[in-house]
């Protein structure tokens, strides 16, 4: 028999290609899962939920200086504004999940997350995290100001370096984290106006308040969970659940005042200022009903309790937003 010639090289890839298409056409809904997959893998790797509040967060302060700019008709640079800021959220979120993908692993809520799972690798999320980052940041130097894109940097190194490696240390990330959590309808105001001003520190006030019942609520929920990954949140810390009350209805109480700082400024009307009012009593209503977990007679009473405060937190933030960007004087 005459031995078989080998294949060349290009024969060879033209004959695996050919079946890797077959394949693809036999089964397409293979490619498309993985696709769906991958897809999904990156929006939590960029925590798409929490990158597209910081999102709508900058937009408001972008329109409220615009507005007080008198330009509020076309706003200029808002998209890009806007595209920076969600571009160095995302990436700063990434680098978050590459920091805490072992403690990550450890908690059930975020043991699937790409990094945690092993879905996505550390080099592969580092690498995409600091090409978001980065990239963003000079971006918004460019189509912004230095300022906004100084600021937005300063912003995710404070995330990343400071207040990531603290949730294992000291209660008191909580509170680094909320300066941070509250710039970015800073970082829209300065996108718009270029400067830090008294409307801008109002802004960042409401958010940097509203944070601490909305943390308190999830800390609660999840105390079992970062009491596992070592994480040391008050609930964890403290269990009886004093100390976690305490510091939400002191913000709670604190809400009503700051939320009013607008119309005090001269930057929203009356409208806001009822609205603002009322939304402040039914959040410290929910905040106060949240110290029954003291004497909760079950945990699942008890995280009932946390829950409403939570979905009341997720409500009153883009509500009171809303009716401030309807209600602007533009003045």
């Amino acid at each position: 028999m005459t031995p078989a010639t080998p294949a060349s090289p290009a024969l060879e890839e033209r004959a695996i290609a050919s079946i890797e298409t077959a394949a693809t056409v036999d089964h397409p809904h293979l490619r498309a899962g993985e696709t769906a997959s991958r897809i999904a893998d990156y929006a939590e790797l960029f925590k798409f939920r929490v990158t597209s509040l910081v999102v709508m967060t900058a937009w408001a302060g972008f329109y409220l200086g615009s507005m007080h700019s008198g330009i509020s008709s076309i706003q200029p640079g808002l998209i890009a504004a806007l595209l920076g800021i969600g571009l160095v959220s995302a990436g700063s979120a990434a680098l978050n999940e590459a920091f805490e993908r072992k403690l990550d692993a450890k908690m059930i809520r975020t043991a699937q997350r790409p990094m945690a799972s092993g879905r996505i690798s550390l080099a592969h999320g580092v690498l995409l995290g600091m090409t978001a980052m980065i990239a963003g940041a000079l971006w918004l130097t460019y189509e912004t100001n230095l300022v906004t894109g100084t600021l937005t940097l300063i912003t995710a190194f404070s995330y990343v370096a400071i207040y990531t490696p603290l949730k294992r240390r000291t209660t008191l990330a909580t509170f680094i984290g909320a300066f941070p959590g509250a710039m970015p309808p800073l970082l829209g105001w300065t996108a718009a106006r270029g400067a830090i001003e008294w409307p801008a520190v109002a802004l960042f006030a409401i958010l940097f308040v509203w944070q601490f019942p909305h943390f308190m609520a999830i800390a609660w929920l999840y105390k079992e969970d970062y009491g596992r990954a070592g994480i040391r949140m008050l609930p964890v810390v403290q269990p009886d659940g004093w100390s976690t009350v305490l510091e939400a209805l002191t913000y709670a109480v604190l809400m009503i005042p700051v939320s009013l700082l607008p119309v005090y400024l001269h930057i929203a009307g009356k409208v806001y200022g009822v609205t603002a009012l009322l939304l402040g009593l039914v959040y410290l209503g929910y905040t106060i009903r949240f110290a029954r977990i003291t004497r909760a007679r079950s945990m699942v009473e008890s995280k009932m309790y946390a829950r409403d405060l939570l979905k009341v937190s997720v409500i009153y933030l883009p509500v009171l937003l809303t009716v401030l960007m309807l209600n602007a004087t533009g003045k």
